[in-house]
């Protein structure tokens, strides 16, 4: 399972809306948690985003993304140095489905929460979350908690 806040769900939809039609990228920064039940299923909390530019060539940032690496170290440094995790990395699907494609799984690594957002028409529709499993086979959909705020 997945936590992010609502103000963090709404930037990564805000963040798929403004790369229409091209992908959207980003990576998730938080904290895993193994729960007590759910056969010690992890529970990641998601605390900072980091939005990064799709610097895959023009020609496929319709239909594919790439966060430079330089990206990936300097925001796993700077999330160990506070005591966090990348603990996954979301992307927009621009006219298709928030569900993993081939070259997802292809890219993708076991241990890390993959959030898509599918947007449609310019508009984020909705979003899903995928953990690819540990033998790298097929993708298992995983439930996106969004804690209400406290009341002020």
């Amino acid at each position: 399972m997945i936590e992010l806040s609502p103000g963090d769900l709404a930037r990564i939809r805000a963040h798929g809306e403004s790369t229409y039609p091209e992908e959207c990228c980003g990576i998730l920064v938080g904290s895993v948690e193994r729960t007590a039940g759910e056969n010690g299923a992890a529970l990641a909390r998601v605390v900072r985003l980091v939005g990064a530019e799709n610097e895959r060539e023009q020609e496929n940032r319709h239909n594919r993304y790439l966060i430079p690496p330089e990206v990936i170290l300097r925001t796993e440094r700077e999330a160990r140095a506070d005591g966090l995790d990348v603990v996954g990395y979301y992307h927009s699907h621009p006219d298709h489905p928030s569900r993993p494609s081939d070259f997802d799984r292809d890219h993708a690594w076991p241990g890390y929460s993959y959030l898509i957002v599918s947007v449609r028409e310019g508009r984020a529709r909705d979003e899903r979350s995928w953990r690819l499993s540990n033998d790298r086979s097929r993708f298992d959909e995983e439930p996106i908690r969004v804690p209400e705020p406290p009341p002020t």
